[in-house]
């Protein structure tokens, strides 16, 4: 936002555009999600009026000027990082950030999260990860704590599309007991964020030492787990409060899922038909 006040001085505005700069500095957030023809219709001044004033700060047009604004404002948020992992510290430095519209505020860092998926994961690696899902024997699904939420998500659309789908945080039984019979032909599907899981860990070495493929979701390249991974996805959790955020991580598992489906064609078709046949009866769904 300094670089607007900046911009604005500096750049040789119109009445109008003047007055459209002064709105977005007095009502910063309401402006990220602002179109411009909301914006126009805001000022009573011409969607033209608006495009010229993003062109005469040097953008090619209003949606860049936008997604300049609301990465100043993320920016500005303090964003806590994933990499501060004990809820009591994120939680104060939470602290730091109130007074402000928090819907507004949790909508933009979570927007940033879900940039940060396609950003961070090309066509060709979801792909890979299809191939590592669809070429496997056995698909061991592995989380720990919230990131079991996910994962039993995961779970079901698996199960609707593939065979032997085996999750592990069954409560009387650990993940080494789940596990103690994958082989090179078996893979494993990972989701693993802060505060990273030493039973995980331990979990994946075994899947390594079997000779299994692992497919680890996280939040970055240099996670403790992400060196375990044959095939890796990153996604960022970050938010300004004392939680990961997890909705990007369900956007990475459910375009794997779609790709998943894509891949299958109708081979799934007769198995979603009885699932449907019995379940209807009961009218559970």
């Amino acid at each position: 936002m300094d670089q607007l006040k900046d911009a604005l001085k500096t750049a040789r505005l119109t009445k109008t555009s003047r007055r459209i700069g002064d709105f977005i500095l007095d009502h910063e957030t309401d402006a990220c999600f602002m179109t411009s023809t909301e914006l126009a219709q805001e000022l009573d001044v011409s969607e033209a009026s608006v495009i010229r004033f993003a062109r005469a700060l040097g953008f090619s047009g209003y949606m860049e000027f936008q997604k300049n604004l609301r990465k100043s404002h993320t920016e500005k948020l303090g964003r806590i990082s994933s990499a501060v992992a004990v809820p009591y510290e994120r939680l104060q430095a939470s602290m730091a950030t109130e007074g402000g519209d928090y819907i507004q505020e949790f909508l933009l860092n979570t927007q940033t999260n879900i940039t940060s998926v396609v950003r961070n994961n090309p066509k060709a690696t979801f792909d890979a990860a299809i191939d590592l899902l669809v070429n496997s024997r056995r698909r061991y699904l592995v989380a720990s704590r919230a990131n079991t939420g996910v994962a039993a998500y995961c779970n079901l659309l698996l199960r609707h599309q593939l065979t032997d789908v085996i999750p592990t945080w069954e409560s009387s039984v650990n993940v080494i007991d789940h596990m103690c019979d994958i082989g090179s032909e078996d893979c494993v599907v990972l989701f693993s964020f802060p505060r990273y899981s030493e039973m995980d860990r331990q979990a994946m070495q075994l899947a390594e030492d079997a000779g299994a493929k692992i497919l680890v979701v996280t939040d970055r390249p240099s996670a403790p787990l992400a060196r375990f991974a044959t095939v890796l996805l990153t996604v960022d959790v970050d938010t300004n409060t004392f939680f990961n955020s997890y909705v990007g991580v369900q956007l990475v598992m459910e375009i794997l899922c779609a790709g998943l489906s894509r891949r299958m064609g109708g081979a799934n078709a007769e198995k979603l038909q009885l699932i449907d046949r019995y379940i209807g009866q009961l009218g559970v769904y």
